[in-house]
């Protein structure tokens, strides 16, 4: 299968508006990555747009159950803005700090409990699929594929990104490099090309991001070090 093929013709059966739709999403998921990277608070207003325009455009395409998880992608982002703005020193600006020992066990429940709950998610997306009606339909997880499973991992890694960076944690960046190259293949599969390549820039900007933050957190442990001095 060549370049074309992977990337171009899913788009010839698309809508005008679909596309304009998906290259607005992934045009404010990359400002929201960027506003992230210099620890700016506008990353969770941008980041909203996103995330509900994916809600609308995976309910068009019948992705539902991609749908319900882009929901909970932007009630989180809600919940980060709020911390954001309770922290910021400037009321746009945040410190961050490194993961805690007791935060990297809360990491870890949450990330089973998210695998849990995404999986019954699948469990229903037959029914989901069809309006949320059960008449007719054969419940179970006979029907996912590779792309599926991969969804249901992918999820578990944002919760635990969007978690972490909601509490101003560097290592939030290491798990949307984790995410970002897993979905660069599965969103290529949904022939949803332009989403592909937004996690591709996404990769390398959480790069620099992380880059970026373990640099920051580093300077601020410097700082108070030397305030702690006699």
């Amino acid at each position: 299968m060549n370049f074309y093929e992977l990337l171009i013709s899913p788009y010839e059966s698309y809508q005008t508006y679909q596309i304009v739709l998906e290259a607005l999403a992934a045009f404010f998921g990359l400002l929201s990555v960027y506003f992230s990277i210099n620890k700016n608070i506008w990353v969770y207003p941008t980041g909203i747009i996103s995330t509900a325009l994916y809600v609308y455009i995976l309910f068009v395409f019948g992705l539902l159950g991609d749908m319900m998880i882009n929901v909970y992608y932007t009630l989180m982002s809600v919940y980060g803005w709020v911390l954001w703005h309770k922290n910021a020193t400037d009321h746009i600006h945040i410190e961050v700090q490194r993961t805690s020992k007791k935060e990297w066990l809360i990491c870890a429940l949450l990330f089973l409990i998210s695998l849990g709950l995404v999986t019954l998610v699948y469990y229903y997306k037959p029914a989901i699929d069809q309006g949320f009606s059960t008449k007719g339909v054969s419940l179970g997880l006979y029907h996912l594929d590779w792309a599926n499973w991969l969804d249901v991992f992918t999820t578990s890694v944002f919760l635990i990104g969007m978690w972490l960076m909601a509490k101003q944690k560097v290592e939030n960046w290491l798990f949307w490099i984790l995410g970002d190259l897993i979905c660069i293949p599965i969103f290529i599969y949904k022939g949803l090309g332009i989403t592909s390549f937004q996690y591709l820039v996404f990769t390398a900007m959480a790069v620099l991001g992380y880059a970026e933050w373990k640099k920051s957190a580093a300077k601020q442990e410097r700082e108070l070090q030397g305030a702690e001095l006699p």
